[in-house]
């Protein structure tokens, strides 16, 4: 106690000077509008700039909540995209649904190697199995190959193994979708016949000859192309709409409908 007295004793003249500093200005300001004026627009500045960075801090803590809310939207909003096959949407029947579509997120990626493999944080306790599809919201990634409780790993399309059904957008025309190796931007599409016509940055997209992808999702844009001419095909080189070494958020699709399709076709071609 007596520390604190002997210090105000020891500044009694800063305290003084202080006290009456204060009481000159609130006399000045109450006295002159114009000072009124000056000093309520200073300390609204003031407050406006400290609650506006509590606003930024607290919104940068809750990204993570807001992310989730927008990935959640983004699966009801892909289910309504891979089954309605009309522009106006009056009401969700989820009875009707035959995508189901699932978030997740790439805990590792390849894509320097012959056979490039991923690998998600959902698995067969989040309903995925195997040979469901993996898009983006840019394109297609690949497909799962094998699952455990929680994870899955997916064949990507950068895999010499892989082999989806794509076409050129807007037409029918199909083939398959490779990769040589070379470039980890770019897949090869092949068995398109000659008498296609091509023009470099054509779409090229997901076919309807799959179980696996819903038509038309987008795959990337013809980069070059040229004609095999002892096949009477085109070799065309597709660059990804995704770049295959910087993904991350990603969705699993599961066709409802592919085991009594793949059930049925089997049953077809062993008669």
């Amino acid at each position: 106690m007596q520390r604190i007295i002997n210090f105000i004793l020891n500044y009694r003249n800063a305290f003084l000077y202080g006290f009456l500093m204060v009481v000159c200005l609130t006399l000045t300001v109450r006295s002159h509008s114009y000072h009124q004026s000056k000093f309520f627009n200073s300390s609204k500045w003031l407050t406006g700039n400290v609650y506006g960075s509590a606003a930024n801090i607290s919104s940068y803590f809750e990204l993570k909540d807001e992310n989730k809310r927008l990935v959640r939207e983004n699966e009801e909003l892909r289910k309504l995209l891979f089954n309605t096959n009309t522009n106006t949407i009056q009401q969700f029947d989820t009875t009707l649904v035959k995508y189901q579509i699932t978030s997740g997120n790439i805990i590792k990626n390849s894509f320097a190697s012959p056979r490039n493999y991923l690998t998600i944080d959902k698995g067969e306790n989040q309903g995925i199995t195997q040979d469901m599809g993996v898009i983006t919201t840019k394109g297609i990634l690949g497909i799962v190959e094998n699952t455990s409780s929680n994870f899955a790993t997916v064949q990507s399309v950068l895999n010499t193994k892989s082999n989806i059904n794509a076409k050129i957008k807007n037409t029918n025309y199909f083939g398959s979708l490779t990769w040589n190796v070379e470039d980890y931007n770019v897949v090869q599409l092949i068995d398109i016949p000659r008498l296609v016509p091509l023009v470099v940055g054509d779409t090229i997209v997901t076919g309807a000859m799959s179980s696996i992808f819903p038509e038309d999702i987008p795959i990337g844009v013809i980069k070059k192309y040229d004609l095999n001419a002892s096949r009477s095909f085109y070799n065309i080189d597709v660059e990804l709409f995704n770049d295959m070494a910087n993904v991350k958020n990603i969705y699993i699709i599961q066709n409802k409908n592919k085991e009594e399709i793949e059930a049925l076709e089997t049953r077809t071609t062993d008669e």
